[in-house]
């Protein structure tokens, strides 16, 4: 049975050998370090371990992981920290007993993996089964008959309900595929976009081609310039493939070059939109998209 793994962090070698290396054991999803997005995230996702892919982090980013560890804390979801071992003892003094399991590089995808897992078997094997009854939503360890904890905050029965059915209603909304190896670009395309649709982030072509064997999107907003593998090899991937040569494509990117414009509609993508992105405009192109 695979674990349900949660990354976030700037670490991109970690969070590419979780796809490439580690998905015999793991079913993984990645999401941005803004706080809203993670609780999103633990809500519909569910995930059996959140790990923390630590890479040049900034302090504040690190103090936003104590509160995090609260709502983890609550749902009995540990928290582990992967990163090399400067970024990881800097962390553990900003953020003290954060981290539930710590492992630093050089450490092999394998080891990683096997750690992981079997700091997982440990881990109090009744919490999962408790999560998974719990229709998408987060709780703490106790619940009175009349009474429901969500996300810490105390609502009556009428209220989780009503709850209940706005989840319902979220899970019908489209969902968005952003690849951009910016962090700040993904954070700021997921405030322009995450009140009206479901946003999952990747930061490289091969992380969301991974991401695309297991799951499906809407619509994919692609980078167009990005080390290793740039947006137009990324989207001739896609095209080569039968499952995923229909998705739609909109490339986001700062290049203004006439070749490079005319390069990038060549490949017949459904949109181009020029950095730095005016959220009209993107709305505006999404919504003629997909509707």
């Amino acid at each position: 049975m695979k674990h349900k793994a949660l990354l976030t962090g700037k670490n991109g070698t970690v969070i590419s050998d979780f796809f490439a290396h580690m998905n015999e054991d793991f079913e993984v999803l990645t999401t941005s370090d803004r706080y809203e997005d993670i609780i999103g995230h633990l809500r519909y996702f569910l995930p059996d371990v959140f790990v923390y892919c630590i890479a040049n982090e900034t302090r504040d980013n690190m103090i936003r992981m104590v509160n995090m560890k609260h709502k983890l804390a609550d749902s009995r979801i540990p928290f582990v920290l992967v990163g090399n071992e400067e970024d990881c003892l800097e962390f553990e003094r900003v953020a003290i007993n954060v981290s539930d399991l710590t492992l630093m590089k050089p450490m092999s995808a394998v080891a990683i993996q096997t750690k992981i897992s079997a700091f997982l078997e440990k881990w109090h094997p009744a919490a999962r089964k408790e999560q998974e009854s719990l229709e998408g939503f987060l709780f703490p360890r106790e619940s009175s008959e009349t009474e429901t904890t969500v996300s810490g905050t105390l609502f009556s029965q009428e209220d989780y309900f009503e709850q209940e059915k706005k989840a319902a209603v979220s899970k019908q909304r489209r969902h968005i595929l952003v690849v951009d190896d910016a962090p700040m670009m993904l954070k700021t395309i997921k405030e322009h976009l995450h009140n009206e649709f479901d946003i999952a982030t990747a930061v490289s072509g091969s992380i969301a081609l991974k991401f695309l064997e297991k799951k499906k999107t809407d619509l994919i907003l692609l980078d167009f310039e990005m080390p290793v593998e740039n947006g137009p090899a990324v989207l001739a991937k896609l095209r080569a493939n039968k499952a995923t040569r229909e998705i739609p494509v909109v490339f986001l990117t700062g290049v203004s070059e006439r070749e490079k414009i005319q390069e990038a509609l060549a490949l017949k993508p459904q949109g181009y939109l020029l950095k730095p992105i005016d959220r009209d405009k993107l709305l505006g192109v999404i919504h003629k998209v997909i509707g």
